[in-house]
């Protein structure tokens, strides 16, 4: 919660209510002296009220009412982005918050979310993403779009290499491809279930695969996206 006060802090009507039971209140103080001090109309409410507010098993006593965080597709990229992760078809908002994290850990300059042939973009406002980011939604650009050779294309506009993630990639991801990810780079990574589509695949300026050295079939979405992730923060470092 003390990272969405933050992100209110950055500009006017971001955070509209927080509501907290006394015993979170007791426990961090601090908590609603600065929704307070922000202008955010701060409630003390009881555990079963608390409880009604959360999709969780366990409610954690806080809540509180947000503007969406996301932003158009150009703003979300900038003028000069160096690290985009793009997920595209991505279905577990689970998945896509823990993405969101680690992009976020690595340095990444922004997330987008879009669909492509089987699935829609993730919402990242599902409660379930929210929480698996651990507050890194309010740390960095994140868009929504519906076509991935528009955003292709707009990364591309920028400078960016696009490289997509893929168990069959004719490029493997080790010290010889440090040169390449050294460039200014947009990571293309795919669904859960069936990776990346073949046209979204072939879209990309250069399939990278992520070494197996054992005996495991593969790695699961978040896991391949933090090496590659932080295969290319270390190399453009």
């Amino acid at each position: 919660m003390h990272e969405a006060l933050t992100w209110a802090g950055e500009g006017p009507g971001r955070v509209h209510d927080l509501f907290l039971t006394d015993a979170v209140a007791d426990r961090d103080p601090t908590l609603e002296e600065r929704a307070t001090s922000l202008g955010i109309r701060v409630a003390r409410v009881t555990e079963k009220a608390a409880a009604g507010l959360s999709d969780t098993v366990t409610p954690q006593g806080v809540a509180a009412v947000c503007s969406t965080v996301t932003v158009d597709l150009d703003t979300a990229l900038g003028t000069d982005p160096r690290l985009v992760t793009v997920l595209a078809g991505v279905a577990d908002p689970g998945n896509a918050g823990t993405v969101i994290r680690t992009s976020d850990a690595a340095g990444a300059d922004a997330v987008v979310l879009v669909g492509d042939s089987r699935n829609q973009p993730v919402d990242p406002h599902n409660g379930k993403c929210v929480r698996a980011t651990m507050g890194s939604l309010f740390h960095l650009p994140l868009a929504v779009a519906g076509d991935v050779d528009d955003v292709l294309a707009r990364v591309r506009a920028r400078g960016l290499v696009v490289l997509a993630a893929a168990g069959d990639g004719e490029t493997v991801l080790d010290a010889g491809a440090d040169a390449l990810l050294a460039r200014p780079t947009a990571w293309l990574f795919g669904s859960e279930a069936h990776g990346l589509d073949a046209a979204a695949a072939a879209a990309a300026d250069h399939r990278v695969r992520v070494p197996i050295h054992g005996r495991a079939e593969s790695l699961n979405l978040a896991t391949a996206a933090a090496v590659c992730l932080y295969a290319s923060a270390r190399a453009q470092r």
